[in-house]
């Protein structure tokens, strides 16, 4: 339940029970706002007040955040016209990396960032522990409210059902008639970095030598290609399903058994947002009911889903049509990640060319 809705119960349940101040009593007064810091009930006692503080700063900005990636179109522009806030969308196709070396520059409010970019800086973050912090998993939060994930996805295989039948693994792509892409270079763009890794997976452990070979093999056969010419694409699975709602006759969606890579993305506040309050209601936003089910709307899964659903708040029949998962994802750790990457910045050239 919101704080704005448990306001409005309790002024009714006072007013019918009589009960309000007598008027030689005086209202006990507010502590001042501090738009810094770690809680709304710390900075701003209620969710109205931090609302006013943000609409007084004006503006908001955020960094890295394409439009058609999770319904994020739909996501600002309800915050915008909700609270009255300009929106500034900064390099919305930049990378979580070069978010955070573009932040002096740009002054994003706010991160959208893969956990391993967020773990390399957390020092750079404002801690806020938005009022939904309890719903979310111990594992993809840090507990000093650094950063906390916001919605994850699943590794999966988009493909043209009209050239070919649905891939059931990863080793399937190599055989005759798929022509595959990734979405970028895994040296460069985290999609792609954990689409080599879901490939690299092996009785739930990765071996990124394997996903390396299975792309060199694809491209030594000539089916390697660029994402407009493939007729299979492994991208995140809301990436993939949200193509496929759009032409369902075109594309779909799966999510190889044997591989159930999932991946989180990440929130923070810039530790120099020069709109602290308006970045703290943009986070309240996205982590409420309503902002985690337009995120689901994007065919992504929120963060706070599991709470969400068993107190009904969560938006079930969007829900079902997101691409049925395997069973619980594997998450890399970052010695994982780390490893990987030093393997691929070594091999992956050479092995692609």
């Amino acid at each position: 339940m919101t704080v704005r809705t448990c306001a409005a119960i309790a002024a009714a349940l006072l007013a019918s029970a009589g009960c309000g101040a007598s008027p030689t009593e005086e209202a006990k007064p507010l502590p001042p706002v501090n738009a810094k810091a770690a809680s709304m009930k710390d900075g701003f006692t209620t969710m109205e007040r931090l609302a006013e503080t943000a609409k007084k700063e004006g503006s908001l900005n955020l960094i890295a955040l394409p439009r058609d990636w999770v319904n994020y179109g739909e996501i600002i522009d309800t915050f915008a016209s909700r609270y009255g806030i300009k929106v500034n969308e900064l390099e919305p196709a930049a990378s979580s990396q070069r978010e955070i070396d573009a932040a002096a520059q740009l002054k994003p409010d706010a991160f959208d960032l893969s956990l391993d970019v967020a773990l390399d800086n957390t020092a750079k973050f404002a801690p806020y522990k938005v009022e939904g912090w309890q719903d979310l998993p111990d594992h993809v939060k840090d507990h000093n409210g650094g950063w906390y994930a916001g919605y994850g996805g699943y590794m999966s295989i988009g493909y043209d059902p009209r050239k070919g039948a649905a891939p059931a693994s990863f080793a399937d792509l190599a055989k005759p008639g798929y022509t595959v892409a990734l979405a970028g270079s895994p040296l460069d763009t985290a999609a792609a970095f954990d689409g080599v890794m879901a490939a690299s997976l092996h009785k739930g452990s990765p071996d990124v030598r394997q996903g390396v070979a299975l792309f060199a093999k694809l491209k030594k056969a000539g089916q390697l290609t660029d994402a407009p010419k493939a007729s299979v694409v492994v991208d995140w699975d809301y990436v993939n399903a949200d193509r496929a709602a759009k032409d369902p006759e075109a594309w779909k969606v799966t999510i190889p058994r044997d591989a159930p890579l999932g991946a989180f993305y990440v929130q923070a506040i810039s530790k120099d947002a020069p709109h602290p309050a308006a970045a703290r209601l943009w986070e309240e936003f996205l982590f409420s009911d309503e902002g985690q089910n337009l995120l689901q709307k994007g065919y992504a899964r929120p963060a706070r889903g599991e709470a969400m659903l068993m107190k009904g708040t969560l938006d079930t029949e969007q829900a079902a049509k997101l691409p049925v998962a395997p069973g619980p994802p594997v998450l890399l750790t970052i010695p994982q990640t780390d490893s990987a990457k030093s393997y691929l910045k070594k091999e992956w050239a050479e092995a692609i060319g």
